[in-house]
């Protein structure tokens, strides 16, 4: 038998050089900024409750001898506890009441914790899907009642994150590093105690020299065809000229029924900065002679022959694989290829090197990275460690490569699947940043 040909690595050998979890539930909102996107919370000291009001609805969470949920809407009154999972094993420093999407959560901080943390982890004690409570005057994706909201027990700020996944290097619209201070700027997506509709999309600086990463900005979204503002995620934020170019997932309020979808937006505001809600339109995506129930994980670059962008399509939830679109301009685009071989393949990402344009992604079953022409044929591989879960093949050129010491070679910035806030925020809660050096 003969032996099998080596798939050649299109770039040297990378390797883990850094981890960071930077875990933040409440971040306080600016002064004289209110609830400006649908995922808010307010953080206090155990024994005392923490309120989230708005019309028509009171949530009221505690923690004395365990944890517990109070909610109010119109004259129905319920009350909740986890018999499972309510008791912290340490005793309680701090608790969160956090209502992330529809999701009402009280979580805990423990002296110590799971992690061995000096200052413990927050774990998720009770939760509550406001969703449940079909009453139409209680729509917290709704912006009119989201101005309603006020918070007591403590300082009402937005849902900061317990994880960062699905990492993508902020860029220029020609693909390269969009550095104008310096430092790799990534939007990612912000994990809540929960599924994906927990969720938001967070930007964040990176400092190359010392791996640092610092939170700058909150990003949410309007749909083109239904009212709300919403934590879609797993987002590229492109400079296109003196504007922004943001193209997100629909994934704020995931339902295998509803098509997920990618939407674009423009905007001339600071988004490296600030909290904001953008208004999308559709992409209309080629999918022809793809079986395909949705498409997510936008990646886009301008080439001199016009718009190439990266994405996702699922056969079904959850069957997917990559793929290709190309044209003059993002309203006419035509599918370039598919590699439709694996089940579980995402991060669809677009890199130039030497001149030449890579399709990467992530492979789950394979565990490796493949590397694809722009007709979506496998032409090589990333020679990197691979991670839990499906981690993004996100990598930036930085200056004076083979210079490690002045923060130079290849950069990749990906993710795992470690989870935090506990067994009752389950899946989507990951994971750990984990970055990488080549050159």
């Amino acid at each position: 038998m003969a032996a099998p040909v080596p798939v050649p690595a299109l770039l040297p050998r990378f390797e883990v050089v850094a981890r960071r979890r930077p875990v933040e539930v409440v971040r306080p909102f600016p002064a004289g900024v209110g609830a400006v996107g649908p995922y808010v919370a307010v953080e206090g000291e155990p024994g005392a409750p923490l309120v989230l009001a708005g019309a028509g609805a009171r949530v009221t969470g505690w923690y004395d001898d365990a944890a517990r949920l109070e909610v109010t809407t119109g004259r129905r009154t319920t009350r909740h506890r986890s018999r499972r999972h309510g008791r912290a094993a340490a005793p309680v420093e701090r608790v969160c009441l956090a209502l992330t999407g529809t999701h009402a959560t009280l979580l805990t901080r423990e002296a110590g914790g799971p992690s061995g943390d000096p200052v413990g982890d927050w774990v998720a004690r009770c939760r509550v899907d406001l969703a449940d409570r079909r009453d139409p005057r209680v729509d917290t994706h709704d912006e009119g009642w989201l101005t309603t909201l006020t918070a007591d027990g403590g300082t009402l700020g937005g849902f900061g994150q317990l994880g960062l996944r699905d990492l993508r290097v902020v860029t220029a619209a020609d693909g390269t590093a969009y550095r104008p201070d310096g430092l790799v700027h990534l939007t990612a997506t912000s994990a809540g105690p929960g599924f994906f509709d927990t969720a938001h999309t967070s930007v964040w600086s990176l400092d190359p020299a010392t791996l640092a990463l610092t939170h700058t900005a909150d990003l949410f979204f309007r749909r083109p065809d239904r009212p709300g503002a919403f934590g879609d995620h797993a987002t590229h934020l492109v400079r296109d000229g003196d504007r922004w170019l943001v193209a997100t997932s629909t994934w704020g309020d995931f339902d295998r029924r509803r098509r997920t979808r990618v939407t674009p937006a423009r905007s001339d505001a600071d988004l490296l900065h600030g909290r904001h809600v953008l208004d999308t339109s559709e992409l209309p995506l080629p999918t022809d002679g793809l079986r395909s129930a949705a498409v997510w994980d936008p990646h886009l670059v301008r080439t001199d022959g016009g718009w190439l962008v990266g994405f996702v399509n699922a056969r079904r939830y959850f069957d997917f694989h990559p793929a290709l679109a190309g044209g003059p301009d993002l309203d006419r685009l035509r599918l370039l290829g598919a590699d439709a071989s694996p089940r579980e393949c995402e991060g669809t990402t677009l890199l130039q090197v030497d001149g030449a344009w890579h399709v990467l992604a992530s492979d789950k079953h394979a565990r490796s990275w493949p590397v694809h022409d722009l007709t979506m044929r496998r032409t090589g591989r990333l020679d990197a460690p691979y991670l839990s879960n499906i981690p993004w093949p996100t990598l930036v050129a930085l200056e004076d490569a083979g210079r490690r010491d002045r923060g130079g070679g290849w950069l990749a910035v990906t993710f795992d699947g470690t989870r935090a806030g506990g067994p009752l925020a389950g899946y989507g809660t990951h994971g750990d940043v984990v970055l990488l050096r080549a050159g």
